[in-house]
């Protein structure tokens, strides 16, 4: 009975009630509901919280939107390791299409928050102050222990990223070591036997693409070494830079399993510059299949990501769990082979 009682009194919390709480007038209290730009952030997010504590209906007060969506999901990137995140990356774009694609097949509302996360309190507050009924969390950045805690807090939210040990939250992503394997074995298979991996491991994914790389090489016969790692960021620049001083030192490599198309792009700017020939002289494999991978000359080879199963995936979890469990899902891979390898 006092249980009843005490869901009664949720139901009928009133504004006079959340401000009495709160310590604050009742025109803060509507405003901080109303996400007035008047109100501080501090003020605001001590709000949300109560009114969600209270399960006062705080989300019947926003504008409805045009068609009176079933639900709002709102789309959180972490920033990435020692850099700032690109929201105009073309994976990211064909993820977030994929998501939008799967809302508006739900009936959902969605939105891109501005936040951009780089510590518990980061995710913490994107999570209590949103009206969205779930958060999408594009990368897991360097934040895996951050998303565990936040889990014991606030389960309404699902990552997408790599699927780690001792993981409490839920996570879709690809088969990222059968990515990576995929990749080596078939330059391995054409009779490359100096394999570069370019990508950052700091990532986790990109973790798990370096592992089924390594995997691969043990596989066919070839000792990896150091050197053939190069600890590039997901962005052309980078890639173009590290093959570059490699040509200028002196590296011996036939082969390049990159752990992103843009690294890719920016390996064959560098080989192409130097004068060598991709595929004759280097073969090359990127990963993600981005729209404008097969238009690249040469075209390139790449392990391809399912983003529209993706976008399903991640929009389901948050809409028909209904704060039960989650359980995390992987997608496979498959290779896309093009003339950046030659067969």
């Amino acid at each position: 009975m006092a249980n009843s009682g005490s869901r009664q009194s949720r139901k009928s919390t009133r504004l006079e009630d959340l401000a009495k709480r709160a310590g604050v007038s009742i025109s803060t209290v509507s405003r901080a509901l109303n996400d007035s730009p008047a109100i501080n952030r501090r003020t605001k997010q001590a709000i949300w919280e109560l009114a969600r504590e209270l399960d006062y209906p705080f989300r019947q007060r926003m504008p409805a939107g045009p068609i009176g969506a079933e639900a709002t999901i709102a789309v959180v990137v972490p920033q990435p390791q020692a850099r700032d995140g690109n929201v105009y990356d073309p994976f990211f774009i064909e993820l977030l299409s994929g998501i939008a694609e799967a809302a508006r097949e739900r009936s959902c509302d969605m939105l891109v928050s501005h936040i951009t996360p780089t510590n518990y309190d980061d995710l913490a507050f994107a999570m209590s102050t949103s009206r969205a009924d779930g958060v999408i969390f594009i990368g897991q950045s360097s934040l895996h222990s951050e998303f565990n805690s936040l889990a014991n807090k606030d389960s309404r939210f699902v990552v997408w990223g790599a699927e780690l040990p001792e993981q409490s939250y839920c996570s879709i992503g690809s088969d990222n070591p059968m990515g990576g394997r995929r990749a080596t074995s078939h330059l391995a298979r054409l009779g490359r036997r100096k394999i570069l991996f370019l990508g950052d491991t700091e990532a986790p994914e990109a973790t798990q693409r370096y592992r089924g790389y390594l995997d691969a090489l043990d596989k066919a016969g070839i000792d990896a070494r150091p050197e053939w790692y190069l600890p590039v960021h997901f962005e052309v620049e980078s890639a173009e830079a590290a093959i570059s001083s490699q040509i200028e030192q002196g590296l011996d490599f036939d082969g390049v399993v990159a752990a992103s198309d843009l690294i890719a792009f920016g390996a064959i700017r560098a080989l192409q510059a130097s004068g060598r020939s991709v595929p004759e002289d280097v073969s090359v494999v990127g990963y993600d299949n981005v729209p404008f991978s097969r238009l690249a000359r040469p075209a390139l080879t790449t392990v391809s990501q399912d983003t529209a199963k993706a976008g399903r995936l991640l929009v389901s979890k948050l809409v028909d769990s209904k704060g039960g469990s989650r359980r995390s899902e992987r997608s496979p891979t498959e290779l896309i082979v093009r003339a950046s390898c030659g067969a």
